[in-house]
Formats: structure tokens, C-alpha cells, sequence
């Protein structure tokens, strides 16, 4: 099992790559390749980015089982298994289990906004259904409440297992309240690129990141100099890529940075599915001068 230290570092919420209107493995393979030749510490699978949302059940599992395989055991692998039916995250979050996850990314319910109550008992009964570390997922720009932090002490509380979570509410206040209420055994984890190294100035130990699909090695040192206390440093780097981790939410994601790793030639091609669309001109224009000017792109 995956301690919670081992939670910390750089995550990449892969992309899930698509042709012909199906998931290219051949194309997955490849980009988590470059994940294991950067050293990255985790890969997130059927994650918002992987377009979790419009994978059909038996896509979701299948590519998680592939990712494990893809793996080979070199890097942690986070399964998204959240839902907003009780049920169907208990299933995926068994399912991915048992395909070897080390680790599942819980997000909040979505749509039905219930309340601290419910969500409690939400990822309660998933906890019971597993042995795996779980990272909850708090961001209320996607679903509208956030994970309370007393919501997430009495999780940490009833089940050591819930120890981690994805922060994307915006707020370094909010960081410092989780780590002052949960203490230094709980693992805080940005998930939002830009904000990474402010998070982790006030107690954050790394991210789960949609820049470090394109640009693994610049991320994952900057996150490691951050949790080596090389702030000057880490700022340097942040500095740099800050136009990246920008620019590619010029539009919602995964498109741009589903567009980037087809120009890196990682991927085949930067398909989405409805009811994303492909990338405007216009921003496929501001992106590729952002990546050029960075080395990421010819």
C-alpha cells in the first residue's frame, strides 16, 4: 500500500489520447513512457483530463487496467474513481483495486451539491469498500461545494486511508487550515499548476499536474527544489513555465494540452469528444508561440 508520503511529488493527470473515435493505447503507452523517463512520482488516470466524463464504464476500467500494465510498477498509479452516484464510485474505486491502482482520486459529488453531511457518508461508504489510499478532490468551480475541512478530519479520523487530498479551490488560506487541522501525516497535493508553489510555501507537498503531460521534467523539479525548501530556485522555474500553466487552460482542458503533446508527436492526434470541440485557431496560435518560446515545441 502506498503510504502517504509517497503521495508527494509531481502526479501527471494523463490525457487519455484518442483516434477513431476510441481510446489509442498505442498513444497512451508512449506518454506515460515519457512520464517514467522524467521520474515522475505518480500518473493519474481518467482524470478530468483523461475526459473521465465521457469514457463509457468499460473504457474507464480498461484504461486504468492499461496504465497499471503501461506502468510496469515504476510509478505510483491514481485511478479516478469519483462519482456523484454513491454506488458507481464505490464500483470504480473497487474495480480499479483490483486492477493494481495504488491509489484512487476521489472528486466531490458534482450537480447534486449535497451537503457536509453527505458527503461525508459519500466517501465513507467508498472508503469501506477499499484497502488503497484515497485522495479526495475538492473543486467547487467544477462542482459546485467544497470538501470542508472538518469534512475532511473526520474522514482522515474514521479511515487513516483517506490522507490525501487534491486542493483546487484557489486559497492558500485554505491550505494552511487543512494542514493546521490535519497535521503533517496528511498529504495536501495543488491541483491547479499556477498555484503550485504558492501552495506549497504554506504546506502543500506537490501536485497533480495537467503541465507535467508536456513538460514532466521542468515541473517535477520544481517541485522537488519546493520540498527541498529551495524556494528561490523552484521561483525561478515557476516564473518560466507560468505562461505555460496559463495558456494551457486558454480553453478547457484537456484541449490544449491535448493539442501540445500531438505537436510534441507524444500522441497521434488531439481528438476530444463532444462536448469539448478542438482548439480555435486563435488559440492554437497563443499556445504554440508559448511552447516554442519555452523549447517545448519546434
Amino acid at each position: 500500500m502506498a503510504e502517504s508520503k509517497q503521495l508527494l511529488g509531481t502526479h501527471t493527470a494523463l490525457a487519455t489520447p484518442m483516434a477513431n473515435r476510441e481510446v489509442d493505447y498505442a498513444s497512451l503507452e508512449k506518454l506515460i513512457q515519457t512520464q517514467l523517463d522524467a521520474g515522475i512520482e505518480g500518473i493519474l488516470a481518467v482524470g478530468t483530463t483523461g475526459e473521465s466524463p465521457t469514457l463509457s464504464h468499460e473504457e474507464h476500467s480498461e484504461v486504468v487496467r492499461k496504465t497499471v500494465e503501461f506502468a510496469k510498477g515504476k510509478s505510483l498509479v491514481v485511478a479516478g474513481s469519483g462519482s456523484n452516484s454513491t454506488r458507481e464510485a464505490e464500483r470504480l474505486s473497487r474495480e480499479a483495486q483490483e486492477s493494481g491502482a495504488d491509489a484512487l482520486l476521489l472528486v466531490a459529488p458534482y450537480y447534486n451539491k449535497p451537503s457536509q453531511e453527505g458527503l461525508f457518508q459519500h466517501f465513507d461508504r467508498v472508503a469501506e469498500a477499499v484497502e488503497i489510499p484515497i485522495i479526495l478532490y475538492s473543486i467547487p468551480g467544477r462542482c459546485g461545494i467544497d470538501i470542508g475541512v472538518d469534512t475532511c478530519a473526520r474522514l482522515y479520523e474514521k479511515h487513516p486511508h483517506v490522507r490525501a487530498i487534491k486542493e483546487a479551490g484557489g486559497s492558500c488560506e485554505r491550505v494552511s487550515q487543512l494542514r493546521q487541522k490535519l497535521g503533517d501525516g496528511y498529504t495536501i497535493l495543488s491541483g491547479d499548476d499556477s498555484l503550485t508553489l504558492p501552495f506549497m510555501s504554506v504546506g502543500a507537498e506537490g501536485v497533480i499536474s495537467v503541465a507535467s503531460n508536456v513538460a514532466p521534467r521542468d515541473v517535477k523539479q520544481m517541485v522537488d527544489l519546493a520540498n527541498s525548501n529551495d524556494f528561490k530556485a523552484a521561483t525561478s522555474i515557476h516564473e518560466r513555465l507560468y505562461p505555460l500553466f496559463t495558456t494551457l487552460f486558454i480553453e478547457s482542458n484537456p484541449v490544449p494540452v491535448k493539442a501540445v503533446l500531438k505537436h510534441q508527436g507524444t500522441i497521434t492526434d488531439d481528438i476530444v469528444r463532444l462536448p469539448l470541440a478542438p482548439l480555435s485557431e486563435d488559440s492554437r496560435n497563443k499556445l504554440s508561440a508559448v511552447t516554442h518560446r519555452l523549447g517545448l515545441t519546434s
